[in-house]
């Protein structure tokens, strides 16, 4: 796997599994994904920016957020926590709120730490694979998805002090 690119593990049926090398320790990658403050930095892909109403990272939790693209359209997310294990892995129910409500998946993303870095592979199963199709044409989630982890890896390498 290149390290500096996200790799599509896959983009059929009715799942997306994309994975990517983060250029930190696992910890700090976990961090980033859990902490609002943190996440208004990088999360999305190119060009949007997060708002975060509510983040209660723990199973029954809810994360509540709205996206803001660049074209000035805000989307609104609602996510589920089911299963939280601090710093390997977590699993969610993803839905959108208001006119993005029909948009739902469920999520699988782990950690692997890896000589110091951290593979983060991001699993989105969607409940048929004309669902995904539509996701993936609608709202772009497979580009969005690669650009938002390469998003995360630039914003902790920033953090580093890495260029």
């Amino acid at each position: 796997m290149n390290a500096n690119l996200t790799e599509v593990v896959n983009a059929a049926g009715h799942e997306i599994v994309l994975r990517r090398v983060i250029h930190a320790p696992r910890e700090r990658v976990w961090d980033a994904w859990t902490d609002p403050e943190q996440l208004a930095m990088w999360w999305g892909p190119d060009g949007f920016t997060t708002t975060t109403s509510e983040m209660d990272v723990r199973p029954g939790g809810v994360w509540r957020f709205v996206m803001h693209g660049p074209d000035g359209v805000d989307y609104l997310n609602r996510v589920h926590y089911l299963e939280v294990v601090k710093p390997s892995h977590m699993t969610y129910q993803h839905g959108g709120e208001g006119e993005h409500e029909s948009i739902q998946f469920h999520v699988t993303v782990t950690f692997e730490e890896i000589d110091g870095k951290t593979a983060v592979t991001l699993h989105s199963t969607f409940p048929t694979h004309e669902e995904r199709d539509r996701v993936m044409r609608e709202h772009g989630a497979l580009e969005g998805g690669k650009q938002t982890l390469a998003r995360l890896d630039a914003y902790l390498q920033r953090e580093a002090g890495k260029p």
